[in-house]
């Protein structure tokens, strides 16, 4: 009853733009700062939650450090320029309404990553309500530019095969 009320009420899609462009926001200017700022390197951060993955109550699990160390950290520059980015353009998109679905999940994913690597800030609060976001569907894009992309994109499929014998009769 309640999926039901957030993927199809135009009350409910009044609701989820006010909070698409709220953690949209929160993103575009976490990005921007970062962007614009000039000194942003991950790798610090990366090693942080590395070190946070030792001692009695560890902040960190260790096979999320593992990850940090294998992966991460010998391509901080890569995961520079993946955080900057991201966050920048899943702000911009949520803001917008444009793909808002994937923006979300995107934008989920780097919550979480944040969340296993040991910061709490408002990363909880900003997954809570993109989940709310996620599970309404195009609801959460109706009031955006979603609620033109997706139908367009629904009646332009690409082209297979059979369609261009049928194309070619016609």
């Amino acid at each position: 009853m309640f999926v039901d009320f957030i993927r199809n009420n135009k009350i409910a899609a009044g609701i989820l733009t006010f909070l698409r462009v709220y953690i949209g926001y929160q993103w575009l200017t976490a990005g921007y700062g970062k962007i614009t700022g000039g000194e942003f390197d991950a790798t610090g951060f990366l090693h942080g939650a590395v070190a946070s993955a030792s001692g009695e109550h560890p902040a960190v699990q260790g096979w999320w450090a593992a990850f940090l160390e294998a992966i991460a950290i010998p391509n901080a520059e890569l995961f520079t320029f993946i955080v900057m980015w991201g966050e920048f353009l899943v702000g911009i998109a949520l803001i917008l309404g444009i793909f808002t679905n994937f923006a979300a999940l995107m934008g989920i994913i780097m919550n979480f990553a944040f969340l296993f690597s040991g910061t709490v800030s408002t990363n909880a609060q900003m997954v809570l309500i993109t989940v709310f976001l996620i599970v309404a569907g195009y609801n959460a894009g109706k009031y955006g530019l979603d609620r033109w992309i997706i139908p367009f994109l629904k009646d332009h499929k690409p082209i297979n095969k059979k369609h261009k014998k049928e194309a070619a009769l016609v």
